[in-house]
């Protein structure tokens, strides 16, 4: 009869040893994060209203259009300026002006430059010869520089000159 009322009594020994504080230290992080202070989050931006932007430049010169390096037709703009597009090209008119490199000077006879080009080409030239893609002639060549004077079109389409110099290079 004693067995009768020991397994029970065992039974309910066993139950109460797994009901221990097990966790105690998690039920005490829980209860002790309520009381800790609670961030705040910050109000959003304020959105502002989209105003519209009227484009009003359907009349100037579309920059995305390539422009065409002839003599603007009808009359000649301000000062009469225009390239002769009817002359033979010298060598030197292939390349831009900033790929051109003044390398020396030579003086016999005269003064002449010496100018480099990309491909590693030594042209010889004189006051009067074209250089670069804008019409340029020289109009002097002295010991550290050549100047020369350019033809360009404005975004009007009208030929304006423009002085240039080409320094010598060490």
């Amino acid at each position: 009869m004693m067995r009768k009322y020991l397994i029970p009594l065992f039974a309910c020994t066993m139950l109460s040893a797994c009901g221990s504080e097990k966790h105690s230290d998690l039920r005490a992080f829980v209860k002790d994060s309520d009381n800790l202070p609670r961030g705040r989050i910050p109000p959003l931006p304020e959105v502002k209203p989209y105003s519209p932007v009227e484009y009003a430049a359907f009349d100037l010169t579309d920059p995305f259009k390539p422009r065409k390096i002839e003599p603007p037709k009808g009359p000649v703009g301000a000062g009469g300026v225009q390239p002769d597009v009817n002359r033979r090209r010298e060598p030197l008119e292939a390349y831009p002006l900033e790929a051109l490199k003044m390398v020396g000077i030579l003086k016999q006879r005269g003064s002449f430059a010496l100018v480099k080009t990309p491909d590693n080409n030594l042209f010889q030239v004189k006051t009067g010869n074209y250089l670069g893609q804008n019409f340029g002639r020289i109009t002097e060549i002295s010991d550290t520089a050549i100047k020369l004077r350019e033809i360009v079109q404005d975004s009007n389409g009208n030929w304006e000159e423009k002085d240039q110099t080409l320094l010598l290079q060490e």
